[in-house]
């Protein structure tokens, strides 16, 4: 990858483009399992925004994504993680995850997140040590333990 990418705060302004982003990201999957509508879209990303935690995506300067990485006393919970469509499967998503984890092994916590059933995203947690612990109809759950702590 030849431009650099970072973290930044997320404001209000990032509202409206994150969502479309997460709904060009989302719907075809949340379609399939017949969980897709604008407003339930807004509503699910408008909670995950306001919580302490969410950060941008800057690829090069641009907006190209957003990860909610949420520090909580025993563990790191991901979610919200999205990312441009035509940056898939280029590596920047596994360099971003990479940069996550380091940081939760140096606050020596697990990492839990949530990925929707059916989504070509198990794969690519499970590959970056995520075993899966449960899951609903909805979701598979996930979980890495923290350095040192064995399996989960």
């Amino acid at each position: 990858m030849s431009e650099r990418w970072r973290f930044g705060p997320v404001s209000e302004p990032d509202f409206e483009p994150l969502l479309a982003l997460r709904i060009d990201v989302m719907r075809e999957h949340l379609e399939r399992v017949f969980r897709y509508s604008p407003e339930r879209a807004r509503h699910f990303f408008r909670e995950a925004f306001d919580q302490p935690g969410m950060r941008l995506v800057l690829l090069g300067g641009e907006r190209v994504g957003c990860v909610g990485f949420r520090i909580a006393e025993r563990e790191i919970r991901i979610d919200s993680f999205y990312l441009a469509c035509h940056l898939h499967n280029g590596g920047l998503g596994g360099a971003i995850l990479e940069a996550l984890l380091a940081e939760a092994d140096g606050l020596g916590l697990p990492v839990t997140l949530g990925v929707l059933r059916g989504s070509p995203a198990h794969r690519f947690y499970e590959r970056r040590g995520f075993a899966k612990v449960g899951e609903d109809e909805i979701e598979g759950y996930y979980a890495r333990p923290a350095p040192g702590a064995g399996t989960t």
